[in-house]
């Protein structure tokens, strides 16, 4: 089993059980991503950057989550290297360039064109004129619902400049 595969299992089985555990309402955001296998890479991605305890904080955050499809477009061999511990840094600004401070439901972005500020300190340009476009991504899912915020699928992976 290679090590991104065990990484994967391990951290989808300890949030199966979390996930299990929880009885009322939509979980935070890990929780919810979590319990969708169509973002089994980005699971496994915020658990080797550590942002899993951030992103089940208080919030709310708006996450804009690259599907596994989406991480699969990347070249050859991104994701297993992003993967390892010595390019942890390089992970967590990715990852935390994809969350935005406070929430974002798709009824705010549509109709409109600007931008928004990341945790991980730059901005997505968002153009809601024909569906909602992040960053030139689209977001094929708007609005799933976390008790920590909002999470809206999309199709690519947005890197910082």
């Amino acid at each position: 089993m290679n090590r991104r595969s065990a990484l994967k299992t391990a951290v989808a089985a300890g949030l199966v059980a979390f996930v299990a555990g929880c009885s009322t309402g939509p979980g935070d955001i890990v929780d919810v991503a979590s319990s969708n296998s169509d973002f089994s890479t980005l699971v496994a991605a915020v658990s080797a950057a550590g942002l899993v305890e951030t992103l089940q904080g208080d919030g709310p955050f708006t996450v804009f989550a690259p599907t596994n499809e989406a991480f699969a477009a990347l070249p050859a061999g991104t994701v297993e290297s992003l993967l390892l511990p010595e390019n942890k840094d390089k992970l967590v600004s990715i990852l935390t360039y994809h969350v935005v401070p406070g929430s974002y439901p798709a009824s705010q972005l549509v109709g409109k064109h600007g931008k928004l500020p990341t945790a991980q300190g730059g901005s997505l340009s968002i153009n809601g004129r024909d569906g909602v476009k992040v960053n030139g991504a689209n977001v094929i899912i708007p609005d799933v619902a976390a008790s920590n915020g909002v999470i809206h699928a999309i199709d690519k992976v947005l890197l910082p400049k």
